[in-house]
């Protein structure tokens, strides 16, 4: 019954990070290709495609708040009954995002309801993911936590593939006209009935094992997010600095690429688009491959690698897709997104375990979603202004690797996790010294 109930819980964590990294991510996409022109169409093409950017940034800038607010209540009520809203709330913002006229039709309100809407996302999804991934590593055997705590990520690629294949189609089949006027919704309404099948999954699960044991034994923290602050402080930093390389080398890779291959480059979107596809694919099965690996050798050996894969590799990614050959770019794609993946299946295992489960939704979660902020949110806009400054990638690719170094202090400021007790105290080990004070 454990396993089963185990196996019913990772599906449903997978399956709503899918869904809402769909809609995260399609965001993303849409405002590489779309909301320059439909949204800000006043403005030159840099300038418009900067603007766009900076509705998408708005999105990470949400996600702590929404960490902070649903941390709080993940930690106070339970993990199960926050998922149900932080899925409800992306996908009804996602929905209405297709439902938006364009700034030809109700002027400056456009821009205007796009960035509320986008804030919604970004703090519905500031609550997924911390409680996504406890659900996962709080049931089941201790011993595969790693893999067990992958599934949540593994939610991203397939969300960002979801949202690329589905661009992918209209922006193959539909002509420029016809995408521009209202195929690229199309998506965007898509998400009302995917959410449906979200809740279904999700309403069927148990609440998380640990937190009803703090919860029987009258253990809950008042105020979590203050209690996170004075206890656990050194953790939290370390799980900023461990997030902040992995998301802007990430949406360098996923987001910036979509960006470069239809301006500079002047190739056909359906390349670059193709090429995450592909590379989002390979992460299906890497992140969990990384995730097991890291509960036989450790969270922060793994991890590392990924750290020094991609700092090798964002040396070579920008000239592979200088090449304009879609296979040499699908190649960057693949081993790109493989080293992130190298990061990323160990991550959610590192930073939850980093916490006591009294304050593991609040401290992952806020951890997580504040390096968002300096990461993933800024990451494109940077880009796109270094190219714009300097006329070349190179200085793109020192900015990736400056972030990955701040990544690689985050983890040799923490322990290694693999082996905590999650119902003790977090950072100790018998004999061991603990990491906050």
């Amino acid at each position: 019954m454990a396993s089963t109930q185990t196996r019913r819980v990772i599906v449903a964590s997978l399956v709503g990070t899918s869904l809402e990294w769909y809609d995260f991510f399609l965001y993303g996409s849409a405002a590489a290709l779309v909301f320059n022109k439909l949204f800000f169409p006043t403005f030159e093409p840099l300038t418009g495609t900067l603007l766009a950017f900076l509705t998408y940034a708005i999105g990470f800038v949400a996600r702590p708040l929404g960490g902070i607010v649903f941390g709080h209540f993940g930690d106070r009520v339970g993990r199960k009954n926050v998922l149900v809203v932080t899925l409800l709330l992306m996908g009804i913002a996602t929905f209405l995002i297709g439902l938006l006229p364009g700034y030809t039709t109700i002027g400056v309100a456009a821009p205007l309801l796009l960035v509320s809407l986008r804030f919604l996302q970004g703090f519905g999804l500031g609550g997924e993911w911390g409680g996504a991934v406890l659900m996962s590593i709080e049931h089941g055997d201790p011993r595969r936590r790693g893999f067990n705590a992958s599934w949540p990520q593994v939610g991203v690629p397939a969300g960002n593939l979801l949202a690329a294949g589905v661009l992918g189609i209209l922006s193959a089949t539909l002509p420029e006209d016809a995408f521009l006027s209202w195929g690229w919704r199309i998506p965007f309404l898509l998400s009302g009935v995917l959410v449906i099948v979200g809740l279904w999954i999700r309403l069927r699960i148990v609440e998380s094992p640990l937190f009803a044991e703090v919860e029987r034994s009258g253990r809950k923290a008042r105020m979590p997010l203050l209690d996170v602050l004075r206890t656990h402080p050194r953790a939290l930093i370390s799980v900023i600095l461990a997030r902040i390389g992995v998301d802007v080398a990430f949406y360098t890779f996923v987001t910036y690429i979509l960006a470069y291959v239809t301006g500079p480059l002047k190739l056909e979107r359906g390349v670059a688009l193709n090429a995450v596809l592909i590379g989002s694919a390979c992460q299906l099965f890497l992140i969990p491959l990384f995730g097991a690996l890291s509960d036989r050798v450790g969270r922060r050996p793994v991890y590392l690698a990924g750290v020094i894969g991609a700092a090798v590799w964002v040396f070579a990614f920008f000239p592979l897709l200088d090449t304009k050959s879609f296979p040499v770019i699908a190649l960057a794609s693949i081993v790109a997104l493989a080293c992130h993946a190298a990061m990323y299946g160990p991550q959610a295992a590192f930073i939850a375990e980093l916490f006591s489960t009294r304050l593991r939704y609040s401290g992952a979660s806020m951890g997580y979603q504040i390096a968002g902020v300096f990461g993933g949110a800024l990451a494109p806009i940077i880009a796109l202004s270094l190219f714009d400054r300097f006329g070349s990638t190179l200085a793109i690719s020192v900015y990736v690797v400056i972030a990955l170094a701040l990544t690689a202090v985050g983890l040799a400021l923490a322990p290694e996790t693999r082996d905590l007790d999650l119902a003790d105290r977090p950072g100790t080990r018998t004999g061991a010294v603990s990491l906050d004070t």
